[in-house]
């Protein structure tokens, strides 16, 4: 259900951003096979060849000449076999149509909408979850019934971004370790900067929906989204009341923008660059694109910093790991075996992870420099056991809260705002009301 994605918006949902949701509602039409079938590895990369789509939400990618490069690379040890990229703007909503017949691309972005039960009708196996999770993390976010359908090549971590030039400034020299010190340190910078301490992107929406990728950073706790089956989110000590609470109190003294209905998601990036803001909770994936527009700003690229959610289990910080979109082999594809090859050397051998400062999915893989920090700090990565995942959807949308999507952040931060009337007591204690009814009625 957390699922936190890489994103520019030419990149994954916004995301979604970014926690893992694994899917709410199914594909329609006649596409997809109920055999199943697998994309076996090659064990002879001279014998493999075809021509090859690969489907990509990264349209900035795609344009620049980039991914072009990643095809001549992988044409050195695949000889036979041309990868074409075919890079998609509206990402979810075209492959969704698409996926109603057998032509979506050889490798694909699993898209959102898929069913996590379904994978097995439009995917086919990359192996088993015992053979691959050996090797790599996250194989539980696309594991149906002991085979693996989909693999990222990239892992994030949500945490705020953050301008260690105007932190330093407020006098600031260690990361808060609980809410309460947050707060504390957003009014530092308040009055001793001219920057605005936090930045809610609350009219680009999607933004809003990363909160809930700290789900299970407070309690260092993997079980934290399969809790949601049998408790309430917003119970006293919970994650989520904490995470939310902080949201609010962030607005509600003052320590945001003026006007939420103004932000602009694209114009924040040069501003947390120069330091006109100060802190945006994001994610890992946003750290290379604030460091970019450092650049272009003709700022330093070392102003921008990356910490965790203020809170601390036994000393020390715990940040959720999670993937990004996961590659998948089209069941229809006529070239499985070249199909499969590029996903397993982009995962393993492209580099992209580290290009993109993100989380090699590869266990045993270092950190990105980025990341260093929380190395040093002791911080310990886990990922959210994803056994309830379908359970929690759908008390999820039965409820119509929508965790992973920006509304009711967007009643909270207007709450917080005094745009709309009520406690933030009384808010909460709605959601829990219409959580629990869900749950009885999903038969939880």
């Amino acid at each position: 259900m957390v699922h936190i994605r890489i994103r520019t918006r030419t990149t994954a949902f916004a995301g979604a951003l970014i926690a893992t949701a694994l899917l709410t509602a199914g594909c329609t039409g006649s596409g997809g096979s109920t055999k199943g079938a697998d994309a076996k590895a090659p064990t002879d990369a001279k014998k493999v060849s075809g021509a090859i789509t690969v489907l990509t939400q990264r349209t900035d990618l795609a344009q620049d000449g980039t991914l072009k490069k990643y095809a001549a690379e992988f044409k050195k040890i695949y000889p036979g076999v041309d990868v074409k990229f075919e890079g998609i703007t509206d990402y979810e909503g075209e492959v969704k149509i698409r996926m109603n017949t057998e032509n979506y691309g050889d490798v694909l972005m699993i898209p959102s909408v898929v069913k996590k039960n379904d994978y097995p009708k439009f995917f086919a196996s990359l192996g088993t979850s015992a053979e691959r999770s050996k090797k790599y993390n996250y194989t539980a976010f696309t594991t149906v019934d002991g085979k693996v359908y989909g693999q990222s090549p990239i892992g994030t971590t949500p945490g705020f971004v953050y301008n260690k030039k105007v932190w330093k400034e407020a006098g600031i020299t260690a990361w808060p370790t609980t809410p309460a010190g947050f707060i504390a340190d957003l009014k530092a910078i308040k009055s001793k900067t001219k920057a605005t301490p936090y930045y809610t992107n609350f009219k680009d929406m999607w933004p809003l929906t990363s909160w809930t990728a700290a789900n299970g950073s407070v309690s260092c706790d993997t079980q934290a989204q399969n809790k949601f089956t049998t408790t309430d989110p917003w119970a006293e000590g919970s994650d989520l009341r904490t995470i939310d609470t902080l949201v609010y109190d962030i607005v509600h003294e003052n320590l945001a923008e003026k006007d939420p209905t103004t932000t602009n998601w694209e114009g924040s990036k040069p501003k947390l660059a120069k330091g006109e803001i100060a802190t945006m909770w994001l994610g890992s994936w946003a750290v290379i694109q604030m460091q970019q527009a450092a650049t272009a700003a003709g700022t330093s690229p070392d102003d921008i910093g990356f910490m965790p959610f203020p809170a601390q289990v036994d000393g020390k910080f715990c940040a959720i790991s999670a993937p990004d979109y996961n590659q998948a082999v089209n069941i229809h594809s006529a070239h499985k075996d070249a199909a499969r090859a590029w996903i397993d050397w982009f995962t393993d051998k492209s580099g992209y992870s580290v290009t993109n400062l993100a989380l090699s999915p590869v266990k045993g893989a270092p950190l990105p420099a980025i990341l260093k920090p929380y190395e040093d700090a002791g911080a310990k990565f886990i990922e959210l056991n994803q056994d309830k995942t379908a359970q929690v959807n759908e008390i999820d949308n039965e409820s119509e809260i929508g965790l992973q999507k920006p509304d009711y952040r967007q009643e909270l931060i207007d709450l917080a705002r005094g745009a709309k009337k009520g406690t933030l007591d009384g808010f909460l204690a709605g959601l829990s009301k219409r959580w629990s009814a869900a749950e009885k009625s999903a038969g939880n």
